[in-house]
């Protein structure tokens, strides 16, 4: 799975707590990330088996809105993305824009 900005915050948020069951809207607002980006990417996390889902028993009509799905990292998800967050730390550098001014030498 190709690890992107999105996949990035999906994962850290997940890894928050790995033992805990999110449910989109939770994710939503930790994440920034929109309801057209999330879904799909949460689907792609389930089809490369590194999330797992589960549909909330709920009775829509007593609770007065619809069932939640919660969604949470596999052992496999855990391992993935650790390792897909340390290889990120590991590459990103701070680059100074190319316009930026020079730092004066201290002499």
């Amino acid at each position: 799975m190709r690890v992107t900005i999105a996949v990035v915050k999906v994962l850290s948020a997940l890894l928050e707590e790995p033992d805990r069951f999110r449910y989109g809207l939770d994710l939503m607002t930790v994440t920034g990330l929109p309801s057209g980006t999330l879904y799909p990417l949460l689907r792609r996390m389930q089809d490369a088996g590194w999330v797992t889902a589960e549909w909330e028993r709920l009775d829509p009509v007593a609770a007065a809105r619809p069932a939640r799905r919660y969604y949470r990292l596999t052992a496999e998800g855990i391992q993935q993305a650790q390792q897909a967050l340390a290889d990120l730390r590991a590459t990103t550098t701070v680059h100074r824009p190319a316009d930026a001014p020079r730092p004066r030498p201290a002499w």
